[in-house]
């Protein structure tokens, strides 16, 4: 049975186009539940108005769905609470200067 793990690994694959980081690093993944073959994943977005939504979300979708056991995937978008820089990787944001 696929665990979180594999599932946010997958996920590290997906880039923010304009970043060029990928999605678990700048902390747009706000929660992974497996549920057998099943994954739904709730994630955000830098800005409502990302150009690159359809995109990331997309590929975020096939990303998921490419891990072994996983047969379907959900990518729920929320703005609910908003993204902050402040979600980067500690690490990553010192090395942006953010």
């Amino acid at each position: 049975m696929p665990e979180e793990k594999e599932v946010r690994k997958a996920l590290r694959r997906v880039k923010d186009p304009e970043l060029n980081l990928d999605v678990v690093v700048l902390g747009l993944v706000y929660g992974i539940d497996v549920d057998g073959s099943h994954a739904h994943i709730t994630m955000s977005l830098t800005s409502p108005f990302c150009p690159a939504a359809p995109q990331i979300l997309d590929e975020a979708k096939a990303a998921v769905e490419g891990v072994d056991g996983i047969e379907t995937a959900e990518v729920e978008l929320t703005f609910e609470p908003p993204w902050t820089p402040d979600r980067i990787d500690p690490i990553i944001r010192s090395a942006l200067g953010i």
